[in-house]
């Protein structure tokens, strides 16, 4: 006998995961502004990381190094799977 709430929750497991909608939503606000894409996951404190990490790289490179920040926070937004 197959449980079907089962087979309904993998399905939204696979929905949520990586490559998501959620998720590439929140890389394209992580381009914009690095940790903005975890901050629309719920996730502040590596929200709070990427901005402070991307206004260093920003402030000590003298403004040639921040978009090093704005790719790694997108990636890391797109890749991210709730469910790990």
């Amino acid at each position: 006998m197959h449980d079907s709430s089962t087979h309904t929750r993998r399905a939204e497991a696979q929905v949520a995961g990586k490559g998501s909608t959620a998720n590439v939503i929140a890389a394209i606000c992580s381009l914009i502004a690095p940790g903005l894409g975890q901050l629309t996951q719920g996730r502040l404190g590596k929200a709070l990381w990427h901005f402070v990490l991307a206004i260093a790289f920003w402030a000590l490179s003298f403004g040639t190094l921040g978009w090093v920040m704005h790719l790694w926070s997108a990636f890391e937004a797109a890749t991210w799977d709730p469910y790990k």
